[in-house]
């Protein structure tokens, strides 16, 4: 059955991770993803280890799906390629600083003069306008700006690094094709294109759906340990006799009664959710009694207890555990070479029309001669601009 996207074409032109994400995605329930690379400046996620030249095992996992165009854009001769593209294309998705595609010749009202119902997203890490618009910046740069970093560290502590890119994938790769869906539907009802601004500093910023609406509402700022659900409750993590650590989210009465029973302790009195005294006392109390026991032991005494309370598991551990193994999170993906390499799957599930998993990320340029080939260019003409370096074949 094929893929619920099988109807759409996207030409792809991002690098690093949110544009690519997104297109794996897209790619993944059944769009045609175009990926166009530059053959002089290779995307870097290429030679995120482990890497053997051509490609790394990241590289294979977000152009999953994809064919790959490798094309000087700086190139005059390359505009006329993108023309021709586009005209056949649905969306296009980009990745670099306002203007960037615009100065290339290859920006949207370039682009929608040869295709005026085409839509085309632009992701940036702080939008289109405003006093930051040609700002370089980096997912812990987004993070830091719109108030997540301060409210997700200890008191008096220093901030960290998150362990993935939250901004760029649920801020920009996302909210990207969420954006790209809803003008999909909106281009069947009206035949309209659109332009799309999805800025990830915007995106993590309005994710603060609980806490951002109290500050609007005058509640105090979330600061760091200063509510319920960033530390300032016993919802948080306890470490073990082995130096291990398990995470406790028991705040319904029922889930609070279970993991009290299990640790055999008795409320503090006046316990309640506003009450930061009694949160605190049984936040010492909770996390003295973890400390009694080792990880293990922990793990067998609420094995069989719905309480929200888990141990915290290495991506190693996680990969075995029980619950994620039963949902085939781990797919094994044909390559280019007669061999398959184990890849995360999409995590989404459609009854009717599931993801499909064609072949890994190849070598920049994979598919140009194809592509160029598809487009009514001549074998002289290919040949032409593979002699120009204006595009690229991989050998």
């Amino acid at each position: 059955m094929p893929g619920p996207l099988t109807s759409l074409k996207v030409l792809d032109f991002s690098t690093l991770l949110p544009g690519p994400y997104a297109s794996m995605l897209l790619a993944d329930l059944g769009a045609e993803v175009l990926r166009v690379e530059s053959p002089t400046r290779p995307d870097m996620v290429r030679h995120i280890p482990p890497a053997d030249g051509t490609t790394s095992a990241a590289h294979a996992q977000l152009n999953r799906n994809k064919r790959s165009l490798a094309l000087d854009l700086k190139k005059p001769r390359t505009q006329e390629v993108i023309h021709r593209l586009v005209a056949d294309f649905d969306i296009v998705l980009e990745q670099f600083r306002p203007g960037v595609m615009d100065r290339l010749g290859v920006g949207y009202d370039a682009l929608r003069e040869h295709n005026p119902a085409l839509i085309y997203c632009a992701i940036t890490g702080y939008g289109q306008s405003g006093p930051y618009r040609n700002r370089a910046g980096h997912d812990i740069n987004y993070l830091a700006l719109s108030g997540i970093s301060d409210a997700s560290r200890r008191r008096g502590a220093a901030p960290v690094p998150w362990g993935i890119q939250v901004a760029d994938v649920a801020g920009g790769a996302h909210h990207a094709v969420m954006a790209i869906l809803a003008a999909v539907v909106h281009r069947q009802h009206s035949g309209e294109g659109q332009y799309l601004d999805v800025s990830m500093t915007d995106a993590v910023f309005a994710m603060q759906a609980v806490s951002g609406s109290s500050v609007l509402s005058g509640g105090e700022p979330p600061a760091a340990e200063s509510w319920q659900l960033n530390g300032g409750s016993f919802y948080d993590f306890y470490g073990t006799q082995d130096g291990r650590w398990f995470s406790v989210g028991s705040l319904e009465p029922q889930f609070l009664q279970r993991l009290l029973a299990v640790l055999e302790l008795e409320p503090p009195k006046g316990l309640s959710a506003h009450n930061v005294e009694s949160q605190q006392c049984l936040k010492r109390t909770i996390r003295n009694r973890f400390l009694e026991r080792t990880h293990a032991e922990w793990c067998e005494a609420f094995k069989e207890v719905d309480a929200c309370v888990e141990p915290m598991l290495s991506f190693e551990e996680a990969q075995e555990h029980p619950q994620l193994k039963s949902r085939a999170l781990v797919v094994e993906v044909p390559d280019s070479v007669g061999t398959t390499r184990q890849q995360l799957a999409t995590p989404l599930r459609f009854s009717q029309t599931p993801p499909h998993y064609r072949h890994t990320g190849g070598p920049v340029g994979e598919h140009t001669v194809k592509v160029l080939l598809g487009l009514g260019y001549t074998d002289e003409k290919i040949q032409e601009l593979l002699k120009d370096k204006a595009a690229h074949q991989s050998s």
